[in-house]
């Protein structure tokens, strides 16, 4: 009997933001797929280690590593620690953000919103995206490739609901990342973004009523909202060889609402 192939075996990849949800769901992928898998976390040890665990239960390996990513020297030991020890990163997903809520009831209108909130949503998206980068990118030089794949959003494109200041920021991170692509490819390295719509369940879905669930779901072709999951799927086609001539896009998952 055939072993099935393990797309990712021998390779190590560090998610940020990985102790519960989208990032939790896409660590416990590429451990599916045979990943050494860094589990990156703020605050939660206790749940960045249950993630840790699972990675190991699915036939993968995981480390659970914490650091704030908004902080460039928090990054570089992390990642300088994670070289040391595992000698080596294929991958990066910048899937860390600042802590938000989607509440269309509650949600601030544009006159009410201060300008320090999008700058913390630019701090949890584009700072720490940006720090990250920093810090790999001579250790992909160095090998020559290497892919970092960006969670950006379909409120982008589509803002069904205007959360001003989290899509801004999710906007800014897109550009960085088309620009990142575009000098980074001579090198052998590829940037892409992920763009799901509203993500159940997740906490920052949690508020999100059914009701509007619904007309969502009703406007959607494929009939349902997404799942962690399924951003998952996309995040490893991303991350493989199978994207290798993939860099600059934005994979928008969020089951046909923005077609493009």
């Amino acid at each position: 009997m055939n072993t099935p192939t393990r797309h990712f075996a021998g390779q190590v990849i560090l998610v940020t933001g990985a102790s519960r949800g989208i990032g939790a769901a896409i660590a416990k992928a590429f451990a599916r797929e045979g990943a050494m898998v860094l589990v990156n976390y703020l605050n939660n040890h206790t749940a960045a280690q249950e993630v840790m665990a699972q990675c190991q239960q699915l036939g993968g390996d995981a480390w659970a590593l914490p650091a704030d990513v908004r902080s460039s020297d928090a990054v570089n030991e992390m990642v300088d620690q994670a070289l040391r020890d595992t000698g080596r990163i294929d991958a990066v997903v910048n899937n860390a953000f600042s802590p938000y809520t989607f509440d269309p009831d509650h949600r601030q209108r544009f006159g009410d919103v201060p300008w320090q909130a999008y700058q913390t949503q630019f701090d949890g998206a584009v700072h720490a995206a940006y720090n990250v980068c920093q810090a790999v990118l001579p250790h992909f030089k160095q090998r020559g490739q290497g892919s970092i794949v960006n969670l950006t959003s379909d409120l982008v494109d589509r803002p069904s609901i205007a959360y001003h200041d989290y899509a801004t920021a999710k906007a800014a991170l897109a550009g960085f990342s088309r620009n990142l692509a575009a000098e980074l490819g001579p090198l052998g390295i590829r940037v892409n973004c992920v763009a799901p719509g509203l993500v159940s369940p997740t906490d920052s879905s949690r508020a999100t009523k059914e009701s509007v669930k619904d007309v969502l779901i009703a406007q959607t072709p494929l009939g349902r909202l997404a799942t962690p999951d399924d951003v998952a799927g996309a995040v490893l086609f991303l991350a493989s060889d199978w994207s290798r001539f993939v860099t600059g896009q934005v994979l928008t998952v969020d089951g046909g609402l923005v077609m493009r």
